[in-house]
């Protein structure tokens, strides 16, 4: 290297450490990339730029990967661990390598001929300079940078820099593909090129519109005319004032994005994690970038913790490399002074109801298809609205429907759904939540809302996102209903109903296989499960251990996230976070770790985000428990004929005929960890353990009560009428709650009901006739009968029969 060269870098670098802060993309290449830093590597950068390359170093040193500016030492020859792919030239630019980069490769090709142990990685790597999309109507921003370009964008977009890895090439397989050195290396350029291309357009998005001419465009669309029409007939008014209605809701309704708004944003919010949280934990961020490189187009659709949800995804997608979505908020969130800024930031305002209303759903119709159309990510909350007990909530099937609606219109690019699981270890709305759930009016959001919400902020542990596995709509769809493009008319509404309604059911499946275990929802389930609330140190930490070694050894989806710190590290984080009413008490025996009683709905909330996960093995330790012994193929029979019900309340993923090995695998699960014993088919107590296995079967406990009083109503009157059904039945699990300090807010949820008693009837539990069958709902009572305890049965059985002779007088 001469020594010109050496000492520019050496300012640069200067320069670049006081106006540069890069970030990685992804934050983990080794790991997510499955990069092996046992082999050689081979730096690809689109550019000649001294200045992105010496970022990439500064990257690499601190990521653990080698360090481009160092060589290759292979054999004794020595190569540049880099390649620029081309020189910048924005005006005749060569379709041929530079002779460098030409004599380059074939050097590399022809070690590896020679030695048929080398395989170098070729690792493509861009670095980003500012998001900007432009506009439309104007010039595109070029990409490649100029000196003075270069000094401007490291002063204006130093903190704005990302670096991004891409999975490796084998230079080993690419050696061996037909044809002379030149050919191979200008094939692999003209494909490095086109992923580049792709790469900076995932990035940045397409540009953003001229918002009155794409209003225009909505305005002057065949279905948003016959709607003014219609409503210029109905309400007797001239089509002018009608077309103005129509345009008033359009400005109600659309974002208006602006990127140094989001710019601000990302800034504010990397303030305001750190102020909140004690770190955001990303999982699958790949899947992502896969699907917008390969140009799908992508739908967010995360669970609804928070109004936090909104904020979350958008600052961990933009810093996954990604454009932020477009986002369907309630119009709740549309007042002064945080609508405009939302709307900036891509948020467009849906009100809570279509109904009666043909122009504003059409309008509306007309303006997510118009989004899909220019290419925009989108992203709704398919439940609605924020889950007040963290379960999730029966899935609002109208913004999936207008998304299948705007692929059957003719939408070119491919359309995948991505489920996303967001958590926290502490929501901060959950005191809101409890009062809701104790009938507090909901308080409408205000500006002193806000202010008060700011003035809470403080430690509230960790955040999760993790990115479920997505449903690409057109495969889907192929696989599904194969003659989807050519049904329509009537035919065409019947098979779209029930195609939403599946791949709504599928998507809150996915969520739920991506769930994110927390020390908080962990320590919360197991102090639950005491009736007490409270649990020796030592039981605590043990019962940790048992739910982490069930976690790890039998997996419901490889998706979960799974706490790897130890018992005792969990515990000592959750007893530092603020106001989450776990206390550590001594007495002569040791420590206790309780449940503040004034805490315990308020944990139920963070329990339930993982109660999907442990139901199963919940429900074979209660078995095993109320019987003492039985035959494991009984066993089998009594958690399969509950499984559908479960399957239905906590959108759980098995199929009916996966549920017998995995049931297996549970059972020795349990045997391994000595809770339980096996002799031949025979399953017992191992009573040295059977703390632990009460503890673990009282995650079933409530949801066992909760089916038995419907049940227990069917018997006693197969013929009741289902709003009757849900509405007694709900009046008795208060009851049951009062009376036995049952504090989940979910177990006198009339939907939890109404979720139950559809299962029943869709698994042929009531006939014909619209009654119950009663031979079927007297065995299922007998499968859950023994499951009760004896004074929670007869509270139930004297609660029945009370309200049914009441109901007959």
């Amino acid at each position: 290297m001469s020594i010109f060269l050496n000492i520019y870098r050496k300012i640069l670098n200067f320069m670049l450490s006081l106006s540069v802060k890069s970030n990685p993309i992804p934050s983990d290449p080794i790991g997510e990339l499955d990069l092996d830093k046992q082999k050689c590597f081979l730096y690809l950068l689109p550019y000649t730029s001294q200045t992105d390359l010496l970022i990439l170093h500064k990257n690499c040193l601190q990521l653990g990967l080698p360090d481009p500016l160092l060589n290759n030492k292979i054999n004794g020859d020595q190569l540049p661990r880099f390649v620029f792919l081309d020189r910048g030239r924005r005006f005749f630019k060569s379709q041929q390598l530079t002779e460098n980069t030409r004599t380059l490769f074939s050097k590399y090709f022809e070690l590896h001929r020679s030695h048929p142990e080398l395989d170098v990685q070729l690792v493509p790597v861009s670095v980003l300079w500012g998001r900007s999309p432009g506009r439309e109507k104007k010039l595109p921003h070029l990409r490649f940078l100029g000196r003075l370009q270069k000094l401007w964008a490291m002063i204006w977009f130093g903190r704005d820099n990302f670096v991004r890895f891409s999975k490796a090439v084998s230079l080993r397989d690419m050696a061996h593909l037909q044809g002379s050195d030149d050919e191979i290396a200008l094939k692999l350029t003209r494909v490095a090129k086109i992923h580049f291309a792709k790469q900076r357009t995932s990035a940045t998005g397409p540009r953003l519109p001229d918002r009155q001419a794409m209003f225009r465009q909505i305005l002057q669309s065949s279905a948003v005319q016959e709607a003014i029409a219609d409503e210029a007939k109905n309400k007797k008014i001239d089509h002018t004032k009608a077309t103005k209605n129509a345009e008033d809701i359009l400005h109600e309704i659309a974002a208006d994005v602006s990127h140094e708004s989001l710019r601000l944003a990302d800034r504010f919010l990397g303030w305001l994690w750190n102020k909140l949280y004690r770190g955001i934990d990303v999982k699958n961020g790949d899947r992502v970038r896969k699907l917008a490189i390969e140009g799908h187009e992508i739908v967010y659709i995360p669970c609804h913790r928070s109004h936090i949800d909104y904020l979350l995804l958008s600052y961990v997608l933009y810093h996954q490399g990604l454009v932020p979505p477009h986002i369907a908020a309630g119009i709740n969130l549309n007042f002064w002074p945080v609508g405009g800024r939302f709307r900036s930031w891509g948020a467009f305002f849906i009100r809570r109801t279509f109904s009666g209303n043909r122009l504003y759903s059409t309008v509306f119709r007309q303006y997510l298809s118009e989004l899909f159309h220019r290419g925009y990510a989108v992203e709704f909350f398919i439940e609605g609205g924020r889950s007040r007990t963290g379960r999730l909530l029966a899935p609002k099937t109208g913004m999936l429907s207008m998304t299948l609606q705007a692929l059957m219109e003719g939408q070119t690019r491919p359309i995948s759904l991505v489920p996303v699981y967001v958590g926290y270890e502490h929501v901060l709305e959950v005191d809101t939540y409890a009062k809701e759930l104790r009938g507090a009016a909901k308080e409408k959001e205000n500006a002193g809302l806000v202010l008060r919400v700011i003035k809470k902020l403080r430690n509230m542990g960790k955040g999760y996102v993790n990115f479920g596995e997505p449903i690409t709509l057109n495969t889907y769809l192929n696989q599904h209903y194969p003659n989807w493009k050519e049904l329509h008319g009537e035919e065409n509404k019947s098979w779209l109903n029930a195609a939403v309604d599946q791949i709504a059911e599928q998507v809150m499946r996915n969520i739920n296989k991506a769930a994110a275990i927390n020390a908080m929802n962990l320590i919360g389930t197991v102090l639950l499960s005491s009736r007490q609330r409270a649990l020796s140190r030592e039981q605590l930490l043990a019962q940790l251990s048992c739910y982490q070694q069930l976690l790890n050894n039998v997996s419901y989806s490889r998706d979960v996230i799974v706490p790897q710190e130890s018992p005792e590290a969990m515990l000592e984080h959750v007893l530092g976070l603020d106001k989450v009413g776990i206390i550590l008490e001594k007495d002569n025996f040791g420590e206790i770790i309780r449940l503040e009683r004034s805490s315990a709905v308020l944990m139920t909330y963070y329990r339930n985000n993982i109660q999907h996960l442990f139901v199963l093995p919940s429900l074979i330790a209660s078995i095993v428990i109320h019987h003492e012994a039985i035959q494991q193929s009984l066993l089998l029979q009594a958690v399969e004929k509950i499984y559908p019900f479960l399957k239905a309340e906590l959108f759980m993923d098995f199929d009916q005929q996966e549920i017998k090995p995995f049931v297996a695998k549970i059972v020795a699960e349990l045997q391994r960890q000595a809770l339980i014993n096996q002799h031949e088919n025979m399953l017992s107590i191992n009573k040295r353990n059977i703390r632990s296995l009460q503890l673990l079967a009282a995650g079933v406990r409530e949801v066992v009560q909760r089916y038995y009083i419907t049940l227990d109503f069917l018997q006693a009157d197969p013929q009741i009428a289902r709003g009757s059904l849900e509405k007694e039945s709900q009046s008795v699990a208060q009851r049951l709650s009062v009376l036995h300090g049952i504090n989940a807010p979910e177990f006198f949820d009339k939907a939890v009901f109404s979720t139950f008693i559809a299962s029943l009837r869709e698994n042929g539990y009531f006939s014909e006739n619209g009654g119950a069958d009663s031979d079927k709902i007297a065995e299922l009572a007998r499968v859950l009968r023994p499951l009760l305890s004896s004074e929670v049965y007869l509270t139930i059985s004297s609660s029945v029969e009370s309200a049914v002779e009441k109901e007959k007088s």
